[in-house]
């Protein structure tokens, strides 16, 4: 069978939202898991205590996150309101993407960087931002511009800010439970110095160890995968993959620094690694060439 066997776009995007889907039971089963072995190891109230802090702590976070999440995106990085009379061909293509796609039209925004690169944030399509890179507007051709807007649209249309943020709750409610147990140890915490509760607690270090980075290495993949499926989504806006896929070799060619104002928080944003190889939070370009190439 050929390896390049075409796909159909729409089954690279369901495809790629069932593997999220069951990526995210992973970092569930990890608080779970987490959660029993320290109500074994301490006393039940003990842990209701340790939960409900880390959904105190893990509801303000999503909040504020949630409703300024486009905000500080746009901070962090520096960037600037795009201008219609300067930056006519960036307006223009995103404004004929929304109308394929039936989107908003989002804000648009202007990052001083060499780099050919990209990011879209926003709680929903309504409040959403764009935001390219100087070098993506000088060196992109107009059919390659149009393939990564379409890309960053796609984030938008899937509503991927949102899973991302999600995910990311999901994750330090791991990390607060991991240290909030392992700082207790310090203070006798435990429940008793039996056999049974001594095997806990040794269970309970090894996961508040393991499971932050378990949960890192989770959140990595799941961001790995919405690439893939914001690739496919640009595919059904344009239906032109050949742009996305002449955007993604230049990138791969390019010869412009690692991006080294940009916070690594807002790394999985963008359309390609700001970091280069620093990072796992994109797939490889290759790998998203292959796949664009099958469509």
């Amino acid at each position: 069978m050929d390896k390049y066997q075409r796909i159909d776009f729409r089954d690279q995007i369901s495809k790629n939202k069932r593997k999220s889907f069951f990526l995210i039971l992973i970092v569930l089963v990890f608080i779970v898991a987490l959660g029993y072995v320290i109500s074994m190891a301490f006393s039940p109230m003990y842990f209701t205590m340790i939960m409900i802090i880390a959904i105190i702590f893990s509801i303000l976070y999503i909040v504020v996150s949630y409703y300024n999440s486009h905000k500080i995106a746009v901070a962090a990085v520096g960037a600037k309101k795009a201008s219609r009379e300067k930056h006519k061909m960036f307006f223009d293509l995103v404004e004929g993407l929304t109308i394929a796609s039936g989107l908003p039209m989002p804000k648009l925004y202007v990052m001083p960087s060499a780099q050919i690169n990209a990011f879209a944030s926003g709680r929903d399509p309504k409040h959403a931002v764009i935001c390219v890179t100087q070098g993506c507007l000088d060196r992109l051709e107009r059919r390659e511009l149009e393939g990564v807007l379409a890309h960053e649209l796609g984030h938008v249309g899937n509503y991927d800010i949102r899973y991302i943020t999600l995910v990311a709750v999901m994750v330090g409610m791991v990390a607060i439970i991991s240290q909030i147990f392992l700082r207790s140890l310090l203070f006798g915490g435990g429940r008793g110095g039996d056999k049974k509760n001594m095997i806990f607690i040794i269970i309970g270090i090894a996961l508040a160890i393991l499971a932050p980075i378990v949960v890192y290495l989770v959140q990595m993949s799941i961001s790995r995968k919405r690439e893939y499926s914001a690739d496919a989504t640009a595919v059904k806006f344009t239906r032109y993959p050949e742009g996305l896929i002449r955007a993604l070799e230049k990138i791969k060619h390019e010869h412009a620094p690692a991006e080294k104002k940009v916070n690594k928080a807002v790394a999985p944003l963008f359309f390609a690694n700001p970091f280069k190889n620093l990072a796992r939070t994109h797939p490889k370009i290759d790998d998203r060439i292959k796949a664009l190439k099958r469509m």
